[in-house]
């Protein structure tokens, strides 16, 4: 029976830094209590972590000051190993695009599964649910891109869907203005025909909110791709969901909000972003 530290060393000199309980049980001949109690000995030295239940990561020293290493070096073999389908997106999606006002302070990835949100050192990991149909239909290898790292490449949402999952879950893309200053620094790189496909996967509303944001930083191509699909619309939303329903049809002094009429949207805020 062979011991857990020299094993770390091996895997590390492989360029591994992660592996599973049940692969080093088998390389090393150890039974679960045996493996697990030298696990918690090397966690408590700080030389491994656990982000999830039977998935180890190998701290460095440099790794120690953090907790563990960057996401981005190992969300690809915790997905792998949970079996859930992924992809990176949101704030830190744009951060990779190029959003030069996006400093993700959370790494937000897009599952088609409830998981709950994790906390590694000073890592902070969120899964944001998108119903399954839909994952699977927008999830699709030519609008997602690929985030390097020393350990290999993680998938990560192309411009146009992290566009569409921002217009989608605006509470988690620092609101109206967070998910405007994505559209505003992003939009321009969005290809049209790819957008509007990938558009018909996210609910309508989104869809619209979108196209005024494109619209309105004068991202004209990318906005009229999605407006045959606005032209469905039979009912006006707000722009901005999380206000509450009497602040959509009155502003402070009572007057009325103006309305898109083209992207079908109660004009509930105003946009601002940075400039």
């Amino acid at each position: 029976m062979r011991a857990l530290g020299p094993y770390l060393d091996n895997l590390l000199m492989r360029g591994r830094a992660c592996f599973s309980k049940e692969e080093a049980m088998k390389a090393l001949g150890q039974s679960s209590t045996a493996f697990l109690a030298a696990a918690a000995r090397l966690t408590k030295k700080h030389r491994l972590a656990s982000p999830k239940q039977g998935f180890y990561l190998i701290l460095r020293p440099e790794d120690q000051v953090t907790g563990a290493p960057a996401p981005v070096l190992w969300i690809d073999p915790l997905m792998t190993h949970l079996g859930v389908d992924y992809r990176v997106s949101l704030l830190r999606a744009a951060a990779f695009h190029g959003a030069s006002h996006q400093a993700a302070m959370v790494f937000q990835v897009i599952v088609p599964k409830q998981i709950p949100a994790l906390e590694l050192g000073r890592h902070k990991i969120q899964f944001v649910y998108q119903a399954p149909h839909a994952f699977a239909e927008t999830n699709q290898p030519d609008w997602l891109d690929r985030m390097k790292s020393d350990a290999g490449f993680a998938k990560v949402a192309g411009v146009e869907l992290t566009l569409l999952d921002s217009a989608r879950y605006l509470h988690k893309a620092a609101g109206l203005n967070g998910a405007a200053q994505i559209v505003h620094d992003l939009g321009a790189k969005a290809d049209p025909r790819k957008l509007a496909n990938a558009a018909r996967a996210y609910e309508n509303s989104a869809v619209r909110r979108l196209g005024y944001l494109l619209e309105h930083f004068g991202h004209v191509r990318q906005a009229n791709a999605l407006l045959p699909l606005a032209q469905k619309a039979k009912s006006m939303k707000p722009l901005d969901p999380s206000v509450k329903r009497l602040a959509t049809l009155t502003g402070a002094g009572g007057e009325r909000h103006e309305r898109n009429m083209k992207w079908k949207l109660d004009l509930n805020e105003t946009v601002e972003i940075d400039s």
